[in-house]
């Protein structure tokens, strides 16, 4: 008999999103993979539309559970999920997204050839014609070619395409739970998860579509709290003692804007890097906001 192939716990955090969270499980559902390896659970963050219906469509297609807790933010719900979870490999992603359906297969290889490491994988926009989803994924895209530029010595995670072993997770503490919203929480687990000696491994095959439609508003609000997320980052690693971060040279700041020209045609690529620069000024506004708020 051949040797048993990983058992996974899929942790999706969620919050008042019964439609996507459907298909966020659907696309779980149909992952090929054998069914008796990996468990799927649901963590709900204080929503006040009722999940139960959508989670227990998926009873007789998958091994899967619907825990609550009161609203507290994904990094404590992503906590809540593994306090529950049974397998050897921890994977993270989120309600609006939809693995491909190789994508424990791929970790299953990545994990064989490495079992120590840490992977995340690629993430992409299925909302083309949406510019505001679009330029805060070719964000995204720019962080993991610059960060992540030697893939076997990653930097840069996003915590919707993210497994890591469940015996590191728990050594490191989990995610922060003093984060209270989506932005930063990511960035400090990697922080965490590289200065306690472990590496990161940039799997570009590991791939999750990502349905996140934006507008103007929502696209400020969503850098403004990556913002915030960025200074609770450097005040937890300040009072840690770690060294100052430095801010990046001119010329990261240089290619941020010219990267658009290389993935859009013309007037597009024009107006995807004026979003590029209008997400950096609400993370700034957002970093220094917060920091004036804990001053205070």
């Amino acid at each position: 008999m051949g040797e048993e192939p990983p058992f996974f716990s899929i942790i999706v955090p969620t919050y008042d999103r019964p439609g996507q969270l459907a298909t966020c499980l659907h696309s779980l559902s149909r992952l090929d993979y054998r069914r008796d390896r990996f468990q799927v659970i649901v963590v709900d963050d204080g929503s006040k539309i009722p999940l139960e219906v959508a989670v227990a469509s998926f009873n007789d297609r998958l091994d899967v559970a619907l825990l609550t807790q009161p609203q507290a933010g994904p990094a404590t719900a992503r906590n809540t999920g593994v306090a529950r979870a049974k397998g050897d490999f921890l994977v993270f992603t989120d309600d609006d997204c939809a693995p491909t359906p190789d994508w424990l297969q791929k970790l299953a290889a990545r994990f064989g050839a490495a079992p120590d490491r840490g992977i995340v994988g690629r993430t992409l926009n299925t909302l083309p014609d949406n510019l505001y989803s679009t330029a805060s994924q070719l964000l995204i895209d720019y962080l993991c070619a610059y960060y992540n530029a030697d893939p076997n010595q990653a930097h840069f995670i996003t915590s919707n395409n993210l497994a890591v072993p469940a015996d590191s997770f728990h050594a490191i503490g989990g995610f922060d739970m003093t984060f209270p919203r989506a932005g930063g929480e990511d960035r400090e687990f990697c922080d965490r998860w590289l200065r306690h000696g472990y590496r990161m491994t940039y799997a570009k095959e590991v791939l999750v579509y990502h349905n996140h439609r934006l507008t103007f508003r929502a696209f400020w609000r969503q850098h403004f709290n990556y913002g915030r997320g960025a200074f609770r980052f450097h005040h937890l690693r300040a009072q840690r003692g770690s060294e100052r971060i430095r801010l990046e040279p001119f010329s990261f700041y240089q290619n941020l804007l010219r990267y658009p020209l290389s993935q859009a045609p013309g007037r597009r690529a024009l107006l995807l890097a004026v979003l590029l620069v209008v997400s950096q000024a609400a993370n700034a506004a957002g970093f220094f906001w917060e920091k004036l708020h804990r001053d205070s």
